[in-house]
């Protein structure tokens, strides 16, 4: 679990630059036209689409950007069609890696992800070849100067939520699918500070990654999610902390 993690806090790390460059925007807007298409476009109702637009609001983003996402699912409003894809493969030193991507154009979106993953050791499988490793959970992100750590750990436990594991600088608050949204909620009412939420495939076992294929790996996982129709990746790396903290700080 700990690549994982330490990867949840550098990407929450990176989320800055990645604003400027409008990815993050690209990425939110496809996740909630999807949402929308598949749930409906009720916030209460829809606990998927709840999520993706409480992440866009915390990156600042328009209402007016927001609504127009919600009609593209729900067919108010005209846009092309998205394909919701999940790829799973193999990384240097053999982690295993899963990806959820959006797509308008299924084989544009493989070819690319096929080279990304071959430029840096890596190479796509079959469906199935890994997803037993991974259980789908809800991981939030709590900075450590956010909360007092017995008080989190008592208001997570008590919303239903599984863990909370004490990381560097932040907290992570894992738990069930279902209980996602109430343990979100909870911390939010008692005035903690979410830094980022997500549902997401957490590795039920890791794989150590020394030297070059630590770093291969790394790149592998920027690379990957820095392409507009990736979603999201979840690997089951474990890299030694100081390699993760270099790469951090690059």
């Amino acid at each position: 679990m700990s690549g994982h993690s330490k990867w949840s806090s550098i990407k929450h790390k990176k989320a800055a630059r990645d604003a400027k460059r409008g990815k993050v925007f690209t990425k939110l807007i496809k996740e909630i036209t999807i949402a929308a298409r598949l749930g409906g476009g009720d916030l209460n109702a829809n606990p998927r689409l709840r999520t993706a637009v409480t992440a866009a609001k915390a990156q600042s983003m328009p209402n007016d950007n927001i609504d127009r996402a919600i009609k593209k699912g729900t067919g108010e409003l005209g846009g092309g069609q998205l394909d919701q894809i999940t790829y799973e493969g193999y990384g240097p030193g053999g982690v295993a890696l899963i990806l959820d991507a959006l797509t308008d154009n299924r084989n544009r979106t493989v070819s690319e992800i096929r080279f990304i993953l071959s430029r840096h050791g890596g190479n796509l499988g079959e469906s199935g070849c890994v997803a037993w490793m991974f259980k789908r959970r809800g991981v939030i992100n709590v900075d450590k100067g956010a909360a007092d750590e017995d008080r989190l750990i008592e208001l997570a436990l008590e919303a239903g939520a599984d863990d909370v594991v004490a990381e560097d600088d932040s907290f992570q608050v894992l738990t069930a699918v279902e209980h996602f949204a109430a343990v979100r909620e909870a911390l939010e009412k008692a005035g903690i500070a979410v830094a980022s939420a997500e549902i997401t495939m957490v590795p039920e076992n890791t794989v150590k990654v020394t030297g070059h294929q630590a770093e291969q790996m790394l790149k592998l996982m920027e690379d990957l999610e820095d392409h507009d129709d990736v979603q999201s990746v979840s690997a089951n790396f474990d890299i030694d902390e100081e390699v993760m903290a270099q790469f951090s700080a690059a």
